[in-house]
């Protein structure tokens, strides 16, 4: 018996109001081969993306995953929202400041989480073909600075 019709059941039973079914939360899930990748404009150009759960063009909570070439750049930005940025794949090459600069970044392997503050310049390449997975509040924004204006 599914979960639903056992919730359903157990709705009835203790005599609470239909509605109370009707407000039950449904889970997001995404399998690896379920992941829908499209093709990034404006300052996502040459990177692919993929919204998993929410809308990043509203206000609200997002997740969405970002697949980076190898050697693809996110040159200096910043970000209205804290962004939650979780290595998948590969490598990504980090730097803070408001010029690209390779002998700072610090490499984050697979596995690796960095939490960037609202307003903190930083820029980004990959080694390796990336994914990134990346959470925060939306709207979701970027916004260029420094040397990438």
């Amino acid at each position: 018996m599914n979960r639903r019709i056992l919730l359903a059941a157990a709705i009835l039973a203790l005599g609470l109001p239909a509605a109370a079914l009707a407000q039950t939360p449904v889970p997001t899930i995404v399998t690896p081969d379920k992941v829908a990748w499209t093709p990034g404009t404006g300052p996502y150009a040459g990177v692919d993306l993929a919204v998993l759960v929410g809308d990043p063009t509203k206000a609200g909570p997002y997740t969405v995953r970002v697949r980076i070439p190898d050697g693809g750049k996110l040159p200096p930005h910043t970000h209205a929202d804290t962004e939650r940025v979780t290595v998948i794949s590969g490598t990504l090459l980090v730097g803070l400041g408001d010029t690209m600069n390779a002998a700072t970044m610090t490499a984050l392997p697979a596995g690796s989480f960095a939490s960037i503050p609202a307003g903190l310049p930083h820029y980004a390449m990959a080694k390796g073909e990336t994914i990134v997975q990346i959470g925060g509040n939306g709207p979701m924004t970027m916004t260029a600075v420094g040397a990438a204006k």
